[in-house]
């Protein structure tokens, strides 16, 4: 199996007609026909996820967010992204990954975040799209603090930030990462309730202004459930392969 072969079945998962228009996703660094017989994957293509790939002898890392944004001037060590290339580079570690594309795609960052928070029939919230970010489905309803401490306890938060919009928690849009934007869109669309991340102030005001509920549940929370999904859909799709699931967590830290 070879690097081609992996990317060929990672774009059958996430198209990349799906990504947004700013994104950089695909086969981002590496040769194409290297051979794999291991996979790591991770959140974050971070020069430690790097040296955790070659420690495990792992010619490929699998991320959720890209390597490279945009392109490069100089490949230098004197920039972080920049010097992180270098580690995969130097490493001998290919890199593929998958972003917007794999947020909007079925099955999914944010169709496995509304399964993770244990929505019932989840649906893409923009009309009339086989493809879409945002997600919303149905809970039991629950006073919204009860259901912050389920967020909290289901996504491994560290700690998360919230505001009460006035109603109980009935229907729940989902958006992984940043998508406070979608906070008018949540409401017209009659959910009361939106578990995001990387929420501003002014944000929360506009939301209890709509009677919307708005959760920040951070953003590395709200996407890595998919990194355990693609690890076992690489797994079946290339028993031969070992596929492994990286250590990294979240850098942010509470105190």
């Amino acid at each position: 199996m070879t690097v081609q072969n992996v990317l060929d079945y990672l774009w059958t998962l996430a198209p990349e007609a799906y990504k947004e228009s700013w994104d950089n996703v695909g086969f981002l660094a590496g040769r194409k026909d290297a051979p794999v017989t291991g996979i790591l994957v991770a959140l974050d293509a971070t020069a430690d996820v790097a040296e955790e790939a070659a420690a495990l002898g792992c010619q490929l890392v699998v991320t959720h967010h890209p390597l490279i944004f945009h392109a490069p001037k100089q490949l230098t060590d004197a920039d972080p992204m920049t010097e992180a290339l270098l580690s995969y580079l130097e490493k001998g570690v290919a890199v593929i990954s998958m972003h917007t594309n794999l947020d909007c795609a079925p099955g999914g960052v944010n169709d496995v975040l509304a399964e993770t928070l244990g929505l019932s029939k989840p649906e893409i919230l923009e009309d009339g799209e086989t493809a879409g970010l945002i997600r919303a489905g149905e809970c039991c309803p629950v006073e919204l603090r009860d259901f912050a401490a389920f967020v909290k306890e289901r996504l491994n938060c560290p700690g998360l930030r919230y505001v009460d919009g006035g109603k109980p928690v009935r229907r729940v849009a989902v958006g992984g990462g940043g998508c406070a934007e979608y906070i008018a869109l949540a409401a017209a669309s009659g959910c009361d309730t939106l578990v995001t991340a990387d929420v501003k102030y002014h944000q929360f005001q506009e939301a209890r202004t709509r009677g919307l509920n708005l959760i920040d549940a951070g953003h590395f929370e709200t996407e890595n459930p998919i990194c355990a999904r693609l690890r076992d859909s690489l797994a079946a799709r290339f028993p031969e392969i070992e596929t492994i699931l990286s250590r990294h967590s979240d850098l942010i830290r509470f105190l």
